[in-house]
């Protein structure tokens, strides 16, 4: 099976500072990658690196186009960096307010999306936008309201339905449940678990969480000061640690 994403030697520096460093792995069609480590591991700037948000320093990213096949995102073109990214590619931020247009309406926010990639039909807009409210359960009588209206769980549930609207094969997550209460996050995994299986997503999960990886991610990769230390199927890793920093990390939780 051919990779959905191949990533190899993958680098960015801060000046003396290590972001990432050479980082390696493939993604397949319909897996989920999780990526943990404390703050300053590096996790964030590589997630940044893979979605083009970041230029690396080093490395490249082949991803398995519709239209024509591998191709090395690092060296596209913006153009066309930016409409993979409204189409075949979505980015779901820690904080919704990111990833939303805090001023336009729920159904604008998930219609935008739409119109970025040529819609034009009102009725179908409007109507792609009530089926996308359904999904992520936000009632339909509030698609007239602005996204500043809303709490935080449905304001990451709004920019999950913006991103997914599309249809695209891969979503980058950088702290999808962060700063969320403990119910609310329970109620958004739920969610990303069951739209990731419903409509065969490929995932890039960043997160400091390990029960959010626990629960979504099929492959994990540990970080530390940039690089990976630890990578191999979730349960495996968590369940028996071999790198002492890994070890370290699991342990702190249970003993919370």
């Amino acid at each position: 099976m051919t990779p959905l994403l191949s990533v190899q030697g993958m680098t960015r520096s801060y000046g003396n500072h290590l972001g990432c460093s050479d980082v390696s792995f493939d993604l397949y069609p319909g897996e989920v990658m999780g990526i943990v480590g404390e703050s300053g591991s590096g996790k964030s700037t590589l997630l940044n690196c893979l979605a083009g948000h970041l230029t690396p320093d080093a490395g490249s990213v082949i991803y398995d186009t519709r239209g024509h096949g591998p191709r090395d995102t690092v060296t596209m073109s913006e153009p066309e960096r930016r409409m993979l990214g409204r189409t075949d590619w979505a980015f779901v931020h820690q904080r919704a307010s990111d990833g939303l247009r805090m001023g336009v309406s729920a159904g604008g926010n998930v219609g935008e999306r739409l119109m970025a990639i040529g819609n034009r039909h009102y009725g179908d807009i409007r109507g792609h936008a009530i089926d996308w409210l359904d999904r992520v359960e936000i009632d339909a009588g509030r698609i007239d309201d602005r996204p500043v209206t809303f709490s935080g769980g449905m304001q990451q549930r709004l920019q999950i339905a913006r991103n997914l609207v599309t249809g695209p094969r891969l979503v980058f997550m950088d702290e999808p449940t962060g700063g969320l209460d403990v119910s609310v996050q329970a109620r958004l995994l739920d969610l990303l678990r069951g739209l990731v299986r419903d409509m065969g997503l490929s995932a890039i999960i960043v997160t400091h969480d390990l029960a959010v990886v626990r629960l979504l991610a099929d492959r994990l990769m540990v970080m530390k000061s940039g690089r990976v230390v630890e990578h191999g199927l979730t349960d495996r890793v968590l369940d028996d640690p071999q790198h002492a920093y890994t070890q370290l990390l699991v342990s702190s939780v249970l003993q919370v």
